[in-house]
């Protein structure tokens, strides 16, 4: 009789953490964003120097730059955080804003640098 009640209790304690989990939030650290976010500004202004000290022409070179800068460091994770906004809101997901965000950056960086290895 001991066995099943141990084994009652035991199973209420696995319930019991399954909805104990199910209330916390993981989150990327916030020096982790935060690092990822410079990374893809430092990243996408990174040719824009040289390009200058070859010599080309301030215009073109800024004209470049206001496309690209903001489509990497401000559009691509704008993306990712709308997609999690429309996972939670839709699929009943428990995406956190940061969390998107993060990965936006991330994804950012790795296709700078993919863009960067492909044209150097």
């Amino acid at each position: 009789m001991t066995t099943v009640h141990n084994k009652t209790h035991l199973d209420e304690i696995a319930v019991q953490n399954v909805h104990d989990n199910k209330d916390e939030v993981s989150l990327v650290p916030m020096g982790f964003t935060i690092g990822l976010a410079l990374f893809a500004l430092v990243l996408s202004l990174a040719g824009y120097g040289f390009r200058l000290a070859v010599g080309d022409d301030l215009n073109e070179v800024l004209r470049h730059a206001a496309m690209i800068v903001p489509a990497f460091v401000i559009g691509v994770p704008l993306l990712f955080w709308l997609g999690s906004l429309v996972f939670n809101k839709f699929m009943g997901a428990t995406i956190q804003r940061r969390n998107a965000l993060t990965l936006g950056w991330l994804t950012a960086c790795v296709a700078m640098l993919w863009l960067m290895g492909t044209y150097s």
